[in-house]
């Protein structure tokens, strides 16, 4: 079994994200924000990346903490990001490649990310991935969600996986910390979102410097 992240490891999303949070934030008269600036809040939801581009523009201006609903800004940031997930989601060079044959060769796969479920399963559909998982977990699919090891350990619990024949490939530190939670191999990526933190820094087993790196991998792995 081999467990993916969705942002930032298998598709660059943040274009899309970013776009959601400034429309959001238009709603209620505040000022855009730098695509960097957000890209940095990616990782725990979608919500909890609008509750930090939140916080950033109220130390900005403390007055409105006063005049903000936050369920109300919530609630918008659902509308738009339901119109804008899977946009201008781009899978990754090879992703799609990679992960077919890992699934040609028999190895179960799953997209374990913190984004909602609905939201996750549009930006699949729209990068023509979905097909390509046996089990799609999203942040709200579950009590916990990453790095709570229970999240990885469902994954191999439905997947028939065992601990040791598995791995999660992810983009962050809360994808390494996971992996390592659950007692699987934490495999990453040096690209994508972990706020400007290199991956080495977090300690992964393994870092790839491609997803069909990956793919090669394990096919030889599995061979020996």
């Amino acid at each position: 079994v081999i467990s993916f992240d969705l942002d930032g490891t298998l598709v660059d999303t943040a274009s899309e994200i970013a776009e959601a949070a400034n429309r959001t934030l238009a709603d209620f008269g505040l000022p855009r924000q730098e695509v960097a600036l957000i890209t940095g809040f990616i990782g725990a939801g979608t919500r909890q990346m609008m509750m930090q581009t939140l916080a950033h523009v109220m130390l900005q201006q403390p007055a409105l903490a006063d005049r903000l609903d936050v369920d109300q800004v919530l609630a918008r940031l659902d509308v738009h990001y339901g119109a804008t997930a899977g946009l201008h989601a781009q899978a990754y060079p090879g992703c799609m490649q990679a992960l077919g044959s890992l699934r040609n060769a028999g190895v179960k796969l799953a997209c374990l990310t913190n984004k909602e479920h609905r939201y996750a399963v549009k930006v699949l559909q729209a990068t023509k991935l979905f097909g390509l998982f046996d089990y799609v977990v999203g942040g709200d699919s579950l009590a916990h969600r990453k790095p709570h090891p229970q999240t990885l350990r469902h994954v191999l619990n439905v997947l028939g996986g065992e601990a040791r024949r598995a791995a999660h490939l992810g983009d962050s530190r809360t994808d390494v910390e996971t992996a390592r939670a659950a007692g699987v191999d934490a495999w990453a990526v040096p690209w994508g979102y972990n706020a400007g933190e290199p991956i080495a820094a977090c300690n992964p087993h393994r870092i790839f410097n491609s997803l069909p790196e990956v793919a090669e991998f394990v096919l030889e792995a599995n061979t020996e």
